[in-house]
């Protein structure tokens, strides 16, 4: 069972102006502190035997230069990776825009491991999207990356579980549900967007998640 309120507040969410390579940029962070140490999160986030049993299956030249590629997922190019505290990404789906994750370790209290994420887009490119569509693909982008983290604590935990369908149960709906009003009004505050606008947005990103349930995300 997951304890989906404390999976939820587990993690720290906030939108953040990291740079890409193109200049300036917009960006989802994330942080929340693992029961592991900096060694065991440094080796499940760049093991490919490890990486395919929480996130999946990965292939491609995995040292710095190289490429990567996430099965059924993203891929892109190492441009960092610095054991056991820092690596980064770029992160891209298809012919889509191109982006950067960064994931950045440290050393937490009673021998935990405090991880962040940051994905990290063009800023005029997000700015623009906000403007014509809204936020809804925004949240439903951090509530993908809270499904990641949330099956990062599962594998560390020894919890045994497909993470190609795991996202289908019922009970990972509601936490990516959760996590989608969670983000709400976080990007509510970086956009300055009304309370229905913001509303409409994460209910459109909950039926990414959890498309059996109704407007609101709650069945």
């Amino acid at each position: 069972m997951i304890d989906i309120v404390n999976q939820v507040n587990a993690t720290h969410r906030e939108i953040g102006n990291q740079p890409v390579a193109a200049g300036a940029g917009r960006s989802l962070l994330l942080r929340r502190t693992y029961d592991a140490s900096i060694e065991d999160v440094w080796n499940a986030c760049t093991d490919p035997d490890r990486i395919s049993r929480w996130l999946a299956p990965i292939e491609g030249d995995l040292r710095l230069g190289g490429t990567y590629q996430l099965k059924g997922n993203a891929g892109g190019e190492i441009l960092r990776c610095e054991k056991p505290r820092l690596i980064k990404v770029t992160w891209g789906l298809g012919e889509g825009m191109l982006t950067e994750v960064e994931v950045r370790l440290a050393p937490g209290g009673d021998g935990g491991t405090v991880l962040e994420l940051e994905h990290a887009a063009p800023a005029e490119t997000v700015d623009e999207m906000v403007r014509t569509y809204g936020p809804g693909a925004t949240i439903g982008i951090g509530g993908g990356w809270d499904l990641t983290l949330l099956g990062l604590d599962l594998f560390l935990r020894g919890v045994t579980f497909d993470p190609a369908t795991y996202g289908d149960t019922p009970e990972v709906q509601e936490f990516a549900t959760a996590g989608c009003h969670a983000w709400g009004p976080v990007v509510q505050a970086a956009w300055g967007t009304g309370d229905d606008d913001i509303a409409a947005a994460v209910a459109f990103a909950v039926q990414h998640f959890a498309p059996e349930t109704g407007r609101d995300g709650n069945g």
